[in-house]
């Protein structure tokens, strides 16, 4: 497997200028010879398709929501980091990327961090034109808030649905090259394969998810945007829609995945309440600005929290991270929580939660001003657990979130497969072990809007536009082998759900590769993830047909892929001697902090697909770190 990240020399300041200035170039006039595939309409597929159409390119988009509005990018909530030191408080882009490169636990790749701080600024500026309505200050200008892992306030937000309103941004500028007629829109469209011709990325295989009918589309390059793979857990705070399928099918076909453990543990979910759920509900980063939190210093106290004294009250982030406090990174607030609950202290029935609280906030801003900030996030708590937060504390505990891990990409975010690009969080190239909070909406719009656009005309100046058809014989034997999986899963006939293998294997995921990890815990996982795959493959009863709308037959394919991934991350966890950012393994700590092992594990983990999983190949890339210095991360 080649794993030439291909990082342009010379200081890190000058490397995206040089890469831009030395990739090859597709003349105006021939642009409109290429067709680009993009897989995935959320913040980096809208704003690729967007980009590219607008360039001239012919682009097809695909997504599996009825409307590219429905992408999980509209559940972001709290914001989006752009160095702009608005608030004159000593932000540059070299903080933003010294920030997100440690928030990573110094398990990213230098140059791309660099290149991500470097496209923040001119992020706003698009999505402000695009007439995103950002929050001001009184003065009018863009206001800004603090958010975990930062000392400075860089976070531009929209209330607490700025996600929503930058995927608008961007559905605005793809519907405008729809209306153009140089963007072709696929909705409720799964592409179920990839298409290799001589190796290179050519085509995909979608299925069409109304009608059933399996189609194939070809391409000269082929662009993945299908988010991240937390729903690997069942309980998570994605979309039930989210899969890995789209990214685990290309691993298949030879792309590298890389780092598949690193999973991001979000400290700021309302808890579970029963077996019922088939989700769980984040309340954004964004609210740790102004609550405090905290849990009773007593074992099993029940008091209703109004009547806990200060004296009688925890506020454990404050006290073990002073410098950082309740801003402290997602996932150190996560295994604090944890830990606070394991010693009985947890709060709710359960005993699995710990509180949020308003009260200092609400006594020295008023109710207005906490209401003008995140109005709709306690309206949305209030309309799930019948509580009002702003007169009692939240309830909350860490729940699976984003996922870090993903594709393998060079700089040019160009995977392992020649031809197939990747962007946002189906990559892994940003965020470490561990991302930062209001950085994914950065990643995913730097990557479609400032990344994408240059470096597949890089590519694609190679190649001769149009070169394969649908009527390559590689085609054919896609189709073929997607027709055979299907007919395999709805042949079954068994007698269990597919919701039943979900929830087992997310029970084995949870407590085996969950928010801590173990050599015994992840051995056992690798029995269990194996016979539970057999049984699903022989017991697994899939509802009516292949030839019409059929969502039992969309989640057996998404949860037989997940069957095979979770076996993959579990042995990415095991193989990864050391704790680092999300990935926390009990052997290596100091008194419940991360202890990482530079001299072996300061690279990225690829894996190389074998026809089995067992059989699957670890590769990995060196890191550098020319202008961090690796040091032992602390937030005190």
């Amino acid at each position: 497997m080649n794993l030439d990240s291909r990082i342009p020399g010379g200081p890190i300041q000058d490397k995206w200028d040089s890469r831009k200035f030395d990739l090859k170039l597709v003349n105006p006039a021939n642009k409109r010879k290429y067709k680009v595939l993009v897989v995935g309409s959320g913040l980096a597929g809208a704003a690729a398709a967007a980009s590219m159409a607008e360039l001239g390119y012919q682009v097809e988009c695909f997504c599996y929501q009825d409307s590219p509005r429905r992408a999980h990018s509209i559940a972001a909530q709290g914001g989006i980091n752009a160095a702009k030191n608005y608030r004159n408080d000593g932000d540059s882009v070299w903080r933003l990327f010294y920030d997100t490169v440690k928030g990573g636990d110094f398990r990213a790749r230098e140059a791309n961090v660099y290149r991500l701080a470097q496209c923040s600024v001119n992020i706003i500026d698009q999505a402000v034109a695009q007439g995103v309505p950002f929050a001001r200050d009184y003065a009018g200008l863009l206001d800004n808030r603090s958010f975990g892992g930062a000392q400075v306030s860089r976070t531009f937000y929209a209330r607490g649905q700025t996600g929503q309103q930058l995927l608008l941004g961007a559905y605005a500028a793809l519907s405008r090259q729809i209306g153009l007629g140089t963007v072709k829109m696929y909705n409720r469209t799964e592409m179920l394969d990839v298409v290799l011709v001589d190796g290179h990325a050519k085509g995909i295989i979608v299925r069409d998810m109304v009608t059933g009918e399996v189609r194939s589309h070809a391409g000269d390059a082929v662009v993945l945007a299908t988010g991240g793979y937390g729903n690997v857990f069942y309980l998570s705070t994605n979309a039930k829609g989210c899969n890995v399928t789209a990214a685990w099918r290309a691993h298949k076909k030879g792309a590298g995945f890389a780092n598949p453990c690193y999973t991001q543990i979000h400290p700021t979910c309302i808890p579970v309440s029963g077996d019922h759920q088939s989700k769980l509900t984040l309340m954004s980063e964004s609210l740790r600005n102004d609550g405090r939190v905290w849990i009773p210093k007593k074992q099993a106290d029940k008091r209703p929290a109004h009547e806990i004294p200060d004296d009688e009250r925890d506020y454990y982030l404050e006290r073990k991270y002073p410098s950082f406090g309740n801003l402290a990174p997602r996932d150190i607030a996560s295994r604090a929580a944890k830990e606070a609950c394991d010693k009985g202290l947890g709060i709710g029935e359960t005993g699995l939660g710990v509180y949020l609280d308003f009260r200092d906030a609400i006594a020295r801003l008023g109710e207005p001003a906490i209401k003008a900030r995140y109005g709709n996030l306690f309206h949305m708590y209030g309309k799930i657990t019948a509580e009002n937060p702003y007169k009692q504390p939240m309830r909350i505990y860490p729940a699976v979130h984003y996922t870090m891990g993903g594709l393998w990409v060079d700089y040019d975010l160009m995977s392992s497969i020649p031809g197939m690009f990747v962007l946002g969080e189906a990559n892994f190239s940003d965020h470490g072990a561990n991302r930062l909070g209001a950085s994914a909406l950065m990643q995913g719009l730097a990557d479609g809007y400032f990344v994408i656009p240059y470096t597949i005309g890089g590519y694609l100046a190679g190649q001769k536009a149009g070169s394969v058809d649908v009527n390559h014989d590689a085609f054919q034997q896609t189709v073929a082998t997607v027709n055979d999986r299907v007919s395999k899963l709805l042949s079954i006939q068994g007698k269990r759900t597919v919701d039943h293998f979900h929830k087992e294997l997310g029970k084995i995921m949870w407590g085996r590769c969950g928010m801590a990890r173990n050599d015994a815990g992840l051995n056992e996982a690798l029995k269990e993830i194996p016979a539970l795959r057999e049984e699903f493959w022989q017991d697994v009863r899939v509802l009516g047909s292949g030839q019409s709308f059929n969502q039992s037959l969309e989640k057996a394919g998404r949860v037989a892929d997940f069957l095979e991934f979770g076996e993959l991350m579990c042995r990415d966890a095991l193989e990864r001697r050391e704790s680092c950012g999300g990935h926390f393994r009990d052997e290596w700590q100091d008194e419940g902090e991360a202890r990482r092992d530079d001299d072996n594990f300061a690279h990225a983990a690829v894996w190389e697909h074998k026809g089995e999983v067992k059989d699957a190949v670890r590769h990995q890339e060196e890191l550098k770190f020319d202008n961090v210095a690796l040091a032992v991360r602390s937030y005190k």
